[in-house]
Parts: structure tokens; C-alpha cells; sequence
């Protein structure tokens, strides 16, 4: 991966080219009528005992994946009419052979019209469960504004399941009369009931944030929502479910919504985010003591510390999942944010996600066994301008080393 500039929903830089398919586009559509050409010179070509009859009956099947109704049903009549004619031309049409292998063509014409009406029907129901996905992970689990409270936001899911829109990561970004508070998180369990506890946690969230006072506060609400649903779930998940999270709160200085030098965090067993600066510094913001995930209150109890850090202006802070830091490779090496990321800066937090994105792929070679869910929050310096000169993750040309020099 070369210059961290990437298209907001995923990590394909701007400006790169799309991957072309056109000649396997062209190369599709011409192969029905290129199996019955070829059909046709192999039945030419050889004594009348050898039939094409495979070939013809191969096209329709071909076509129906690929084409409309009207195409394969074309697909089929040419490869009827092109049996039934070299009969003609053998001399062999009014032959039991030449019968049963017209009817053969005319079977398989006839079912490879149903296969397309499967086939259209099919994909106009994937493409409706898409939509659907796609609209509950927006209610669910909507992306942040590019600016709250002044301060620049960006976010990614990516999913580790193909076509699969949401899992159980979370994150919410809320302007609250506190400063901006934020909540990036990981639902123990998959599937439906992983879900659900998403859309319990940013719920109990929304609310919370805005009522209390205290980060603190914050958690401790969430912490009481999750035991709700905690005993209202039956099996398994009624005694071993459980949210890891990270909250943040940047408060304003003064009525005016400038914010303030610091940034509050509560970390409860999440993965530590990362702080990094505009020279390219970068700081792993550990808890000072380690608490127990959201949901296990049952098994010890001590009140949460929010932790102040240093949130100096032109600095970034980045929120994730363990989807990012649990990433291996082929020789099962974990992948390292604070690693890639140290000494490299970004115009901007959608530079920096696309960029760790792209990385995160190069890194695993395009799979991933876990959801990750990035969140990128930037306080602008005075006088910063929209867009500077980076340093990339990956040198161009790749290779997964860091570069070894630095851009001016």
C-alpha cells in the first residue's frame, strides 16, 4: 500500500484504478455462441458416428447464469436449429440417433430456462437481504459525522464473514453537554445475539451520555443494561456474556466549544487505543489498572477511573477492535498497530483508516477471522491545513516491512 488515500467506505485509495473485468466480461458473453460454432465445425470435421450434441447442449446451460430469459432462450433455439441442421446436412435427420439427440438439446434448452428464473430470483432476494443488512446496520450502528463538536470523525466496519454487514462490534460517537463522548466495543458471541447486545450497549449509550455527569457514570450505566439483558437471556450466554468497551470523553474548556489539552478514557478490557501526534509520535494509551469487561460485574466489583491523557491540537486518536490487533499473517504473526503506525502521519482521520485498512489486507493477505471496527477522532490544530504530505504505512511497490526512510 502506497499513499494513505483511500474511498471513505473501504480501502481502495483514490485514484487507483478499478479492477477491470471487461475481457472476462466479453469473454462470457461470447462463449455460448462459441461453443456452438465450435460444435458445429467439430460435427463437420469428423465421420457423422461423432455428434456434437454435448456442445449443444452445453451453450443454453451457459447462458442461463449469465444472461437474461430472452438471451437463453435464443441460446437454446440456435443450438436446437444447429443440431437439427447438420442432421440435415448429414443426411441423417429421419435416424433414431438424430431424434433422440435433438429432443437431448431441447431438454436441456427447456431447463436451462429454469435455471435462469432460479438463477434472476435468487440474486433479486440477496440483493433485498442486502438492503435490509445494509439498513439495520444504519439504525444499529450509524457512522459519525465527519465533524462533531469540532473535531474531525471517521469510522470503518469490516466484517470478517463476506456479506456480512454487522457483527459485534460497536462504536457511537455522541456531542453531549459533557464534551464529545465516544464507545468502541466488542460483543462476546456472533450472529443474531451478538446483534442484539450491540443495539443494547449503543442504546443504554445514547441515553447515558447525555444524562450523566461522570464518565464514570457512563460505564456503570452500561454496565447495569448489559446485566438487564444479561438475565433475560437464556443458555449459555445468560452467564458468560460480556462487552469489552473503551469510552472516551473530550471535554470544552469553556462555553465557547473550544475543548481542552486532555481526553478522559475508561477502559474496560478493551484493546488500549492509540494516541498519535502531528510529528508522527505515537503513544499507547494502557489503563493504569486493568478492569474486567462490561457484563461481568458478577464476578468483582470496583468503581471505574477515568484516566486523563494528553489531546494535544493536530493529534489523532484511534479507536479499535481485537479483529485489528489479533490480524495474522500466513506465519501466524499478529499484526501491530502501534508498529505500522509509529512515525507516520495523515492528513486526516479517513487517511489514516484507509490506510490501516489497506495495510491490515497486505497484511493478512485479504482474510481476516474477526470483524474489526476502526474509529478515528482528530483535533484540528489552529491554522491546519486541509491536506499535507504523508508518509505511507507500506513503501510502494509492497512488501510488509516498514519504509525505511521518510518523506519530507
Amino acid at each position: 500500500m502506497g499513499h494513505p488515500q483511500g474511498a471513505a467506505g473501504g480501502g481502495r485509495r483514490r485514484g487507483a484504478p478499478r479492477p477491470s473485468y471487461g475481457g472476462a466480461r466479453r469473454f462470457i458473453r461470447a462463449l455460448p455462441p462459441l461453443v456452438i460454432v465450435g460444435g458445429v465445425v467439430y460435427d463437420v470435421a469428423t465421420p457423422p458416428a461423432y455428434t456434437a450434441a454435448p456442445l449443444f447442449s452445453a451453450a443454453p446451460l451457459i447462458a442461463a447464469p449469465f444472461f437474461s430469459l430472452l438471451t437463453t432462450l435464443l441460446t437454446g433455439i440456435a443450438a436446437v436449429l444447429a443440431s437439427v441442421g447438420l442432421h440435415v446436412y448429414n443426411g441423417t435427420v429421419d435416424e433414431i440417433p438424430a431424434l433422440t439427440e435433438t429432443l437431448t438439446v431441447l431438454t436441456v434448452s427447456a431447463l436451462a430456462l429454469l435455471v435462469n428464473r432460479v438463477v434472476r430470483r435468487s440474486g433479486k432476494q440477496l440483493a433485498s437481504a442486502r438492503v435490509i443488512a445494509e439498513t439495520a446496520q444504519k439504525a444499529v450502528l450509524p457512522m459519525p459525522a465527519e465533524r462533531i463538536g469540532g473535531l474531525q470523525c471517521a469510522a470503518r466496519y469490516e466484517a470478517a464473514q463476506a456479506d456480512a454487514f454487522i457483527g459485534g462490534d460497536l462504536f457511537a460517537v455522541q456531542d453531549t453537554p459533557h464534551g464529545v463522548r465516544l464507545v468502541v466495543g466488542d460483543v462476546r458471541g456472533k450472529g443474531l445475539d451478538a446483534v442484539e447486545a450491540v443495539a443494547v450497549v449503543i442504546g443504554a449509550f445514547r441515553e447515558a451520555a447525555e444524562q450523566e455527569r461522570t464518565l464514570e457514570g457512563v460505564a456503570q450505566r452500561l454496565e447495569r443494561a448489559l446485566a438487564r439483558e444479561g438475565t433475560r437471556r437464556h443458555g449459555l450466554d445468560a452467564f458468560e456474556g460480556f462487552t469489552t468497551a473503551v469510552l472516551a470523553e473530550i471535554p470544552r474548556t469553556d462555553g465557547s466549544g473550544t475543548f481542552g489539552g486532555f481526553v478522559r478514557v475508561v477502559n474496560r478490557g478493551h484493546p488500549p487505543p492509540l494516541m498519535l501526534y502531528a510529528d508522527g509520535r505515537l503513544d499507547l494509551m494502557e489503563p493504569g489498572e486493568a478492569a474486567l469487561p462490561l457484563g461481568m460485574g458478577d464476578l468483582a466489583v470496583w468503581p471505574d477511573r477515568a484516566e486523563a491523557k494528553p489531546y494535544p491540537p493536530g493529534a489523532t486518536l484511534l479507536f479499535y477492535t481485537d479483529g485489528l490487533s489479533e490480524a495474522r499473517n500466513a506465519q501466524g504473526v499478529f499484526y501491530d498497530p502501534a508498529e505500522r503506525l509509529a512515525g507516520r502521519i495523515f492528513p486526516g482521520p479517513e487517511e489514516l483508516l484507509d490506510a490501516l485498512v489497506d495495510d491490515v489486507r497486505l497484511h493478512t493477505g485479504g482474510g481476516s477471522t474477526d470483524d474489526m471496527a476502526l474509529l478515528a477522532v482528530s483535533r484540528p490544530a489552529a491554522g491546519q491545513p486541509e491536506r499535507r504530505r504523508t508518509m505511507p504505512v507500506v513503501p510502494p511497490g509492497g512488501g510488509g516491512h516498514r519504509s525505511p526512510g521518510h518523506q519530507a
